[in-house]
Order: C-alpha cells, then structure tokens, then sequence
C-alpha cells in the first residue's frame, strides 16, 4: 500500500520557521517528481513548490519564493518543505504529492498520489 506521511507542522508565529517533511512508503518515488500543495479554509487547493526526482530541479509559487525551499532524500524516500519568514496567510493544510513524472509540475492534476496532509498555523 502506498502511503505519503505528512509531518511537522504546527502552530508558530509571524516571521518564524517550520520543516515539513513527507515519508513515503509502498514503493519508491526516487523516479517520480514531488510537489507540496496547501489549502485554506475556503480556497481552493494551490500548488507551492516541486521538485525533480534528481533534486536538481525546483519550482515554487511566487508567493513563497526567497521564504520556501524544497528537498528529497531518495535514499530515506523523503521530501522536505524548509518554510522560513512565515506569515499568516500561509496559514493552511500543506499536502504532499507524488507525480507521475520525473519532471516537476505545477498542475494537481499532474500528481498521483496524495498525503492527509498537516495543518500549519501561522500567529500574527
């Protein structure tokens, strides 16, 4: 059974950090391209970062560029969202994602398999 774990989020204040991380299991993703998504209450789910089954690709939305970075560790079959200068409208449930490509994308639909997700909350 394939699973995405989603892991580290919290409650933290304006200007403060958060790593995220994701532990996938059932198979390896050392191939395949991950993404992290998050939702607000009442919004739609949006993309935020992705990054190459090498690593040496990355993508990010604009509104987190310069304040997130994402990683992988293919040998702990493990990605990490580094989340720094945090503000409150980052405020939401943060979701990983397995994609079908090697390639990073920014389309959900592009994503195959999905974590639960974990809230972070972020305090003005």
């Amino acid at each position: 059974q394939v699973q995405l774990v989603e892991s580290g989020g919290g409650l933290v204040q304006a200007g403060g950090s958060l790593r995220l991380s994701c532990a996938a299991s059932g198979r390896s993703f050392s191939r395949n391209a991950m993404g992290w998504f998050r939702q607000a209450p009442g919004k739609e789910r949006e993309f935020v970062a992705a990054v190459a089954y090498s690593g040496a690709i990355t993508y990010y939305a604009d509104s987190v560029k310069g304040r997130f970075a994402i990683s992988r560790d293919n040998a702990k079959n493990t990605v990490y969202l580094q989340m720094n200068s945090l503000k409150s409208e980052d405020t939401a449930v943060y979701y990983c994602a397995a994609a079908v490509s090697v390639v990073p994308t920014t389309e959900r639909a592009q994503y195959r398999y999905w974590g639960q997700g974990t809230q972070v909350t972020v305090s003005s």
